[in-house]
């Protein structure tokens, strides 16, 4: 009987491929790679692998045409139609990761008519751009990661052997300086040589002219470097000085609809105002934490990250519109549904292509890819709104998943749940082992609890085996170190049956 085994021995799934996701050119993704690459993860649902690849593909496609022709390509919008839990949120994060693109997921159902209390749709743009930048800034900061870190040795080692303070001089001394005569040029004197920028200063040595405390200093410094690199002084304390925003002291409210240009007016007015300085006592491993962001701001170019990040934006950003039937319905007059298909009007010009104001500026949303979502269970797509149909052209329904589907999606993925429940068991210095028969098992308990309850997809798997290995989970600190648990069909039988054969599954949590 063969065993799909996770234990100290197997290797991890990073070491059996490339980093997970890692970003890669549109130019270098066709369909048939987008798709290979969205099976390692998610199970099934081809239609919507390919729906999703051709519109990827479409982006680097648009590229290659003249200027003229270029603007008036626009993305093919999509809906994925099915329940829950099928893999519509991952199809649409997994492709954003694998183009590099900004994306944001955001609920349909948390919007409201303008007029009404509640986030309004340009906030999903403020976010992506908002995401855009933070991405192109992480990408600048690995660039000068390795400069950074330089300089914040240095400024470490200045910490701890501070430059000595010139030793002041008595009445007698200045009195005889002041007397004694200029020394002309080119006549014997103190010799000077160019410091950094150009500046003058005196050869290093101590006040008195004895160049030896400049070597022992020097000598210092360098053991002090090497403790410093090896980690022996990450416990030191030292002196620091910290600049701190001013409070704002709850001078803005937020105002309905209007809470993301108030964060932004926040920020500005912080920006405005002077920085305060604070020292602090800190210890070097803090120090260093502190020292380092200092020097990642100071070498990285915000305008230069902001003006990719609008462009990533603009270009290649994806929105994930998810409850997309939550607004579905016309207007019925009163009460909760009041708002749905204003909501709908307010999405219109946003996925059509208008420009929205950011802190960063305006952005336009023309050539952004929008990928709705939902279930459909009550509402159909025919009741969005015509003009909102139309712009969502592309239409995908997804399949249910079922016991077949379940044992697939804990066998094959690189991030499957047996592969994750493994590695937090051998972190106690245990292992776990899944047997074919075990895995099917599994499966068929999840689609059937999905039978007789609600719904909801591969998520099921989850509350399983959560509710399967919760004895040894709980046990394994204490009394099954070193143990190899075998997790076979009579294995979940015996755990799970009674919750499984149970009428009345409301009082667990599955």
């Amino acid at each position: 009987m063969t065993t799909v085994t996770v234990s100290a021995d197997t290797p991890a799934p990073a070491e059996q491929a490339p980093a997970e996701d890692a970003p890669r050119w549109l130019d270098q993704l066709t369909p048939r790679e987008v798709v290979a690459e969205l099976d390692k993860y998610i199970i099934g649902q081809s239609e919507a692998k390919k729906a999703v690849a051709i519109a990827l593909r479409n982006r680097w496609r648009r590229q290659q045409v003249e200027d003229e022709l270029r603007e008036e390509i626009l993305p093919n919008n999509l809906i994925m139609i099915g329940p829950t839990g099928v893999g519509k949120t991952e199809i649409a994060r997994r492709l954003a990761r694998l183009a590099g693109s900004p994306f944001v997921k955001v609920e349909a159902s948390k919007f409201t008519e303008v007029g009404y209390v509640g986030r309004d749709v340009e906030s999903m743009v403020r976010d992506l751009v908002d995401t855009a930048v933070a991405m192109v800034r992480t990408s600048r900061e690995d660039e000068v990661e390795a400069e950074a870190e330089r300089l914040v040795e240095e400024r470490l080692l200045e910490l701890l052997l501070p430059e000595p303070a010139p030793p002041r001089p008595s009445q007698r001394e200045a009195t005889a300086e002041a007397a004694r005569p200029t020394t002309r040029p080119g006549s014997p004197g103190n010799v000077f040589v160019a410091g950094p920028g150009g500046t003058s200063r005196a050869p290093e040595a101590d006040p008195n002219g004895d160049p030896s405390i400049a070597e022992r200093r020097a000598r210092t410094r360098a053991k002090l470097r090497k403790l410093l690199r090896e980690g022996h002084l990450e416990d030191r304390t030292v002196e620091l000085e910290i600049q701190q925003n001013a409070p704002m002291g709850g001078m803005m409210f937020p105002v309905g609809g209007l809470e993301g240009m108030d964060l932004q007016f926040t920020e500005m007015l912080q920006d405005m105002l002077p920085k305060r300085s604070k020292r602090r006592s800190v210890s070097i491993a803090e120090a260093r934490r502190i020292l380092l962001q200092e020097e990642l701001d100071r070498l990285v170019d915000m305008d230069e990250v902001v003006n990719e990040a609008l462009d990533r934006a603009e270009e290649i950003g994806i929105i994930f519109l998810d409850e997309i039937d939550k607004v579905a319905g016309k207007r019925s007059g009163a009460g909760p549904d009041v708002s749905r298909e204003g909501v709908q009007r307010d999405l219109l010009p946003i996925v059509e292509g208008c420009n929205v104001q950011t802190k960063y500026g305006f952005v336009r949303t023309d050539h952004m890819l929008f990928i709705a979502a939902g279930a459909f269970h009550v509402a159909k797509p025919s009741d969005l709104i015509p003009e909102l149909q139309g712009r969502f052209p592309i239409r995908v329904e997804l399949q249910s998943l079922g016991a077949p589907e379940f044992a697939r999606i804990l066998r094959e993925p690189r991030n499957a749940l047996v592969r994750q429940y493994g590695a937090l068991v051998e972190t106690e210095g245990a292992a776990v082992e899944f047997t074919d028969d075990g895995i099917e098992e599994i499966s068929r308990i999840a689609a059937d609890l999905n039978d007789r309850m609600e719904n909801i997809g591969a998520r099921r798997l989850r509350t399983v085996l959560t509710t399967l290995l919760e004895g040894l989970l709980f046990d394994l600190p204490d009394e099954r170190r070193g143990e190899t648990v075998v997790v076979t069909a009579d294995f979940v039988r015996d755990r799970l049956d009674r919750i499984a054969s149970d009428d009345d599954l409301s009082r667990y949590i599955l």
